[in-house]
């Protein structure tokens, strides 16, 4: 195992930070669920946003699929569609205990009916260690009964140029994760069973904590294209560590924001935006994501948040970071 904390070569941050500890700040709540507020104090600004429920009427998947506290699947509902090809991941070896076993574990991906991973979640529980999880199913790639069950929200259908690119499903049985990535395109995330919570950093952050893993590794890896070395081995190992360790012993920290979403809540991540999630409590977790075309490139849009004077060479310090279109925001903080 390679013995290394990425955040020690964040260089000149570390030397101004007041705290050494990695900072996570709650992502902003929007009231407004409108177009031109999104739009406005989310899209436009290139900055993460957080709905909570009832701020969008609930998909019809979240009373159809689900049922139960903790979630379980609506199998009387579900198993009419068994034949249906889902991508399906495989981690074999999981194990929540030690870094060590983490680190063993393997990952395989293919196509898979739906009945397969069904037949999984009914005797799935933390202690098994050979884990499915179904993670960006196409919804256009679903029966249209499912694809009727989570329809396009208007708020996301007016964003950009009003294109979206594909609409994904994730579904899996805690814990489940998903390490430190970036998307191509901006993306609007709405939890529809369990509870999840995604960690967040900005592109210069995210692009330093990458680098930094591949010279830990020996690797110089793409950080557009990213392989099956993500989801096992080292790599994942590493990245965990630096999202989602809590100690405080590290030597240099950095600012992140922090999103709790429960079922019904829905999350914006810009274009380029780092992020990991992890499922935080029992039973079935599932969430459905548009990719939004972007309006401009993201590139642009931090041109212009530099000039605000708040854009560190490699750290955003989001705890003083406000430019204008920050500001126009705070109202609708909770």
């Amino acid at each position: 195992m390679t013995s290394f904390r990425l955040a020690s070569r964040i260089g000149r941050s570390c030397a101004r930070a007041v705290s050494t500890a990695t900072t996570w700040r709650p992502v902003t709540a929007l009231r407004d669920d409108s177009p031109e507020t999104f739009q406005l104090h989310a899209f436009d600004c290139h900055v993460p946003a957080q709905w909570h429920k009832g701020s969008f009427p609930d998909l019809p998947a979240v009373y159809k699929w689900f049922c139960n506290t903790p979630p379980s699947f609506n199998y009387a509902y579900l198993d009419r569609f068994g034949d249906t090809l889902v991508p399906l991941e495989f981690t074999s070896g999981h194990s929540t205990s030690t870094p060590d076993k983490r680190a063993e574990a393997k990952f395989r991906h293919g196509e898979a009916p739906l009945h397969i991973f069904l037949e999984w979640t009914r005797v799935a529980s933390p202690e098994i260690s050979d884990r499915f999880y179904i993670a960006q199913a196409p919804i256009s790639k679903l029966p249209s009964e499912l694809q009727d069950d989570l329809p396009l929200p208007e708020l996301v259908a007016k964003a950009g140029r009003g294109d979206v690119y594909d609409s994904s499903i994730w579904l899996g049985v805690s814990p489940t994760y998903t390490p430190l990535h970036r998307d191509p395109n901006p993306n609007f995330y709405s939890q529809l069973a369990g509870q999840k919570t995604v960690r967040l950093v900005a592109p210069p952050t995210g692009d330093a904590i990458f680098r930094n893993l591949q010279v830990a590794l020996g690797e110089n890896r793409s950080a557009t294209f990213r392989g099956m070395e993500m989801m096992e081995g080292q790599e994942r190992s590493l990245l965990e560590a630096e999202v989602w360790s809590n100690t405080e012993s590290r030597d240099c920290g950095f600012t992140g924001l922090e999103a709790v979403l429960e079922a019904g809540d829905s999350l914006f991540i810009p274009q380029g935006w780092w992020h990991s999630v992890k499922s935080t409590t029992e039973g079935i977790t599932a969430s459905v994501g548009p990719a939004i075309s972007p309006i401009i490139n993201f590139v642009s849009n931090w041109g212009c948040l530099r000039q605000t004077g708040g854009f560190d060479d490699v750290d955003i310090a989001l705890s003083g970071f406000n430019p204008p279109s920050l500001q126009r925001r705070e109202q609708y903080d909770e």
